[in-house]
């Protein structure tokens, strides 16, 4: 099942996959669809950097062949002097409510860990969010507290959640 999940970089076909989730509605799903912007962000990502930069990155979520969706980060500076890393994960209709997604969110905390020395991983996500509030905390994460009207969506401000990971929370090997 979810033990076939791994993350790869973003390989140009892959961009009609990720299309979907600036283009399609129902590719995001009614709690993370904040309408019609930047139509060609992955393209012109993809263009610039192949998507992975020191400042932000993002992955594929596949299972053998088959994309899932992706998993991305973006340093959130925490002090003038430090940051950690803020991650995010959209998976396409078809592979919610499998595992993949806790999966896919452990292996990029592992990886975020392994390849740079931030002590924090951090997410948000909407309070309503209930299947990803628990796949981060199956991940190992902490509900640090609600976000008052943080996110304007559907006409409405929404709260959001935060949580966090720090590093000696996760096993690296």
């Amino acid at each position: 099942m979810s033990d076939d999940v791994r993350l790869r970089p973003v390989e140009e076909a892959d961009l009609a996959v990720l299309d979907r989730f600036k283009r399609e509605p129902d590719a995001t799903g009614p709690l993370e669809w904040y309408g019609w912007r930047n139509l060609d962000y992955y393209r012109k990502g993809w263009a610039d950097n192949k998507l992975l930069s020191d400042e932000r990155g993002l992955l594929m979520v596949v299972r053998g062949a088959e994309p899932l969706g992706m998993v991305s980060w973006r340093k959130a500076m925490v002090t003038t002097l430090s940051h950690c890393w803020e991650i995010g994960i959209g998976l396409l209709p078809e592979a919610r409510g499998k595992g993949y997604g806790t999966e896919a969110q452990r292996l990029i905390v592992r990886y975020l860990f392994a390849h740079s020395t931030v002590s924090r991983v951090q997410a948000t996500t909407n309070i309503d969010n209930v299947a990803e509030q628990r796949s981060l905390e199956k991940v190992g994460f902490t509900r640090e507290g609600v976000l008052r009207c943080v996110a304007f969506q559907n006409g409405r401000w929404q709260d959001g959640l935060l949580y966090s990971i720090l590093r000696d929370e996760v096993p690296l090997g």
